[in-house]
């Protein structure tokens, strides 16, 4: 029975190309010879076009320019592995020579196999081939999939502002926490920038040059909680076609930050407790156990203890997961920090988008009295919004706050949700959102679950209305 796998021979003895054709294609599904080695880039291609990929070549160390010294053979191992990493080159020649064989697989050959070989001992060499290919091929998956998730030291958009008192001390904790190795946990309403609180944590840290990765929770699907987190094993259910990493490993050395803890099941609340008590882990249909060295930091818009009251949280998870809690005050606590931000904001997006802008102080008083219930991504989102539809030299916020009504009190904007002193639509539909995220306290998951609408649908509106 032949099993999967691609071969290449390169050979330019035809009895030789014929033989060993004739003995493997008895165990390989495709095997492709040639006697002219400047065939094999274009075979090798076409090769990957029809998604079969060469995984081993069986490459001649010798031709005619140069029948002995096996230079031919190293340079074309040299332009197979510059062509594709992942395949095992299997060298062969008619004069055995130890020292030849040595330099061979420094050069990155398989193994070497002197001629006349013996079949027993050519499917010996080609099938050890084949299985270094295939664990190159997945150490490759693997990478890939690493540098897909894993995101760079530091990488956060904007920087983690503040002068304010309340935000002083979000800074002296920091400094206090970030130097330990303690799991904490960020509270505070949508937008206040606990994904930069984190990152700032991380970059704070002893861990600064590791991984930090991060996950949000409220956007996975529950079917999924297991094989991202921890990992899966290629075939360990439907759509498994490959291995993968899980975010614990991928963080290992580093910082794991959990976003939107409270949208986790109590049945998936459990495995992330053992995880983090046992420091260890186990991708889903595996059997090895991988020990973890992480630093959690875990973030929630909701109040997780009376959550824990009403039977939603575990309780044990959240001894584990809060050794140090860090809230977050919304930017209306905080109203003296919002000329900084402006400025900070309309600088950045100023640069981007090459304007030269700047703003009226009667306008940055309008900013500061605004109550922003979308906190600090609201701002940078209006003023992002602002700075491509202004003309001129100043700041036009009318695209920020475009009425009377969108700078009232918090009061106020409840009772405006309701009042009808109009019945344009958006106008109706905008006041229901900030309503509702108000009444939620910033939570985007319960606001869209009273609203309605799909999470993905909330977002879309949340930009729309720059909330």
């Amino acid at each position: 029975m032949t099993q999967a796998g691609s071969i290449l021979i390169v050979d330019d003895n035809p009895d030789v190309l014929i033989a060993a054709r004739l003995l493997l294609k008895q165990h390989y599904q495709v095997v492709k010879t040639t006697d002219n080695p400047f065939d094999i880039e274009g075979i090798i291609n076409a090769q990957h076009e029809a998604d079969q990929s060469i995984d081993v070549v069986l490459l001649d160390m010798n031709f005619t320019q140069d029948s002995i010294s096996g230079k031919e053979g190293f340079y074309w191992l040299k332009k197979i592995m510059s062509q594709d990493a992942n395949i095992a080159v299997l060298l062969m020649t008619a004069y055995s020579d130890i020292q030849l064989a040595v330099e061979a697989i420094k050069a990155g050959a398989s193994d070497f196999i002197a001629k006349p070989w013996q079949n027993e001992q050519l499917l010996g060499a080609v099938a050890a081939a084949f299985s270094h290919a295939k664990d190159k091929q997945q150490v490759g998956k693997l990478t890939k999939q690493k540098q897909a998730l894993q995101q760079s030291i530091g990488n956060q958009p904007f920087e983690f502002l503040g002068q304010s008192d309340a935000m002083q001390q979000v800074f002296s904790v920091i400094d206090k926490a970030a130097s330990t190795d303690a799991n904490i946990l960020i509270s505070g309403e949508s937008g206040t920038g606990k994904e930069l609180t984190a990152h700032a944590i991380h970059n704070a840290s002893q861990r600064q040059n590791q991984p930090f990765i991060s996950l949000d929770m409220g956007s996975l699907a529950e079917s999924l909680f297991e094989s991202e987190l921890f990992g899966h094993k290629k075939g360990a259910f439907t759509g498994a076609k490959e291995d993968r990493i899980g975010r614990f490993e991928l963080a290992h050395g580093g910082s794991l930050f959990l976003d939107e803890l409270g949208n986790l099941p109590l049945n998936q609340q459990v495995k992330l407790l053992a995880a983090l008590q046992n420091r260890q882990i186990t991708p889903v249909g595996g059997s090895k156990v991988i020990d973890i060295d992480i630093r959690l930091i875990c973030a929630t818009n909701e109040n997780l203890e009376q959550a824990v009251t009403e039977g939603k949280f575990r309780q044990d998870l959240l001894y584990r997961v809060n050794t140090v809690e860090i809230r977050l005050p919304a930017l209306r606590e905080r109203s003296e920090d919002i000329p900084l931000l402006c400025n900070y904001y309309l600088q950045h997006f100023a640069h981007k988008y090459k304007r030269e802008l700047s703003i009226a102080a009667s306008d940055m008083t309008r900013l500061s009295q605004y109550h922003w219930p979308g906190n600090v991504r609201e701002l940078a989102h209006a003023i992002e919004r602002a700075v491509i539809l202004s003309e001129g030299s100043e700041l036009d916020i009318s695209s920020v706050i475009s009425s009377p009504n969108a700078a009232v009190s918090t009061s106020e904007l409840s009772s405006n949700a309701t009042d009808y002193d109009t019945f344009d639509l958006e106008i109706i539909e905008q006041r229901t959102v900030r309503a509702a995220l108000k009444h939620f306290q910033g939570n985007v998951s319960h606001a869209a679950k009273a609203l309605g609408l799909t999470r993905g649908a909330m977002y879309r509106r949340l930009e729309k209305y720059g909330l």
